[in-house]
């Protein structure tokens, strides 16, 4: 078994707040946080889940805010926040060990708009010369480590919406392989118009436009897509013996990592979740953990029909038939693409942290013969060691993780 990594430190910006406290005392009262989105209105969807209570300019300053799209804006937030709270001077570090790894879905279209309306104006020259660098996925990693001092490798990881999850598993291997003392790992990703019309065209989101707090259902029998969401995560990883060394906190360990290809089909998911089985499998394997170890699911559950009904069978196949309790973050703060698997990968370090799962939204009734136990309600004190969180994307790919207690 390879040497432990340990999360030293959590950045969190998420619908539920923008710290981890904050985060969890939201997640457990179990409310969707979905709303109106008036950037969306008329659009066939205008329902999502925003981050509130941050404003860019007050924290990062007027220039860098102006300079950057609000991805970067909240994945530069969020890798502040781990660094403080890892108690970890970059400078230090040496910075040429520090390393940035982050998971985007895609390039930021949030400003895409008037610059490509500008180009169709014939108004080429009135295009912004910041329109590239402040929107290509791989500016989110780079302005990270200009943010912080970090030198070392420096990349985004791009598997829609496995890419925080793959961007933790990638982070690792960088640890364990020697290139890299401490990794700032995770994702960062915001919503635009563009993005609500590409998905709602695709019938990925949920059409409960009336009644906004009702539309993200996973697992739930009348689930009918997903809602939009954004957020950033960033967890400080380093090699457990490192950490000690500097007197660091381990607040878990990420102890296995997973990752696949479906090879299937460009959008929908294996039918009996094949792919994600073996990310799963591989996960534990590398964690040197059996099914009946894990004591904890967070679930990709992103309420829709095709890849619930998928992850629920192929849960209840690994654990044959024995699933341990199951929260589905999506539930309450959306669906947050690129970041997603790193927001709730940070979810799952919180869990077990305070040995509780923390409830699903809005599960009425599952689909009959793929029952999980699935906790609702109100957070449940579950006593365990170890925990998988998975994350499932368009293209087949999928990615699992593994933690345990710290």
């Amino acid at each position: 078994m390879a040497e432990a990594v340990a999360v030293t430190g959590i950045g969190l910006l998420t619908p539920a707040g923008c710290d981890p406290a904050t985060n969890w005392k939201n997640l457990c009262a179990g409310r969707s946080l979905a709303g109106r989105n008036r950037e969306f209105e008329g659009l066939p969807v205008d329902i999502s889940c925003d981050v509130a209570d941050f404003e860019p300019r007050l924290e990062l300053g007027p220039r860098l805010a102006r300079r950057l799209d609000r991805f970067a804006h909240l994945g530069i937030a969020a890798a502040r926040r781990a660094v403080a709270d890892a108690d970890m001077c970059v400078a230090d570090g040496p910075p040429e060990r520090v390393g940035v790894v982050l998971g985007v879905g895609s390039n930021s279209l949030r400003t895409y708009v008037e610059e490509f309306t500008r180009l169709g104006q014939d108004r080429a020259r009135a295009v912004s010369p910041l329109a590239l660098p402040r929107s290509v996925p791989n500016m989110v990693a780079g302005e990270v480590a200009l943010d912080v001092g970090a030198r070392g490798p420096n990349f985004v990881v791009t598997s829609a919406c496995a890419s925080g999850s793959n961007a933790l598993g990638v982070a690792r291997a960088l640890l364990l392989g020697g290139l890299c003392d401490v990794v700032l790992a995770g994702g960062a990703e915001s919503w635009s118009r563009m993005t609500a019309v590409c998905f709602a065209q695709m019938q990925a989101l949920s059409r409960r436009t009336d009644r906004p707090a009702l539309a993200s259902r996973p697992f739930d029998v009348d689930r009918d897509g997903f809602v939009l969401g954004e957020g950033a995560a960033v967890l400080v990883l380093e090699r457990l013996g490192h950490a000690r060394a500097r007197g660091a906190r381990s607040r878990a360990l990420l102890r296995g990592y997973g990752s696949s290809a479906d090879a299937c089909h460009p959008m929908a998911p294996h039918p009996d979740g094949a792919g994600a089985e073996q990310a799963v499998r591989q996960a534990l394997a590398d964690a040197g953990c059996a099914p009946g170890d894990v004591g904890h699911v967070n679930a990709h559950g992103s309420s829709t029909q095709l890849g619930d009904a998928a992850e629920a069978r192929m849960l209840r196949r690994v654990f044959d038939g024995h699933v341990p309790p199951v929260t589905a973050t999506k539930s309450v703060v959306g669906h947050a693409l690129g970041a997603a698997g790193a927001i709730e990968a940070a979810v799952t370090v919180l869990s077990l942290e305070r040995q509780e799962v923390p409830p699903t939204a809005n599960l009425g009734r599952q689909d009959p013969g793929l029952e999980l136990d699935v906790v609702t309600g109100a957070a449940r004190r579950v006593g365990f060691d170890v925990a998988l969180s998975t994350s499932f994307a368009f293209g087949g790919q999928n990615a699992a993780l593994v933690f345990s207690a710290g």
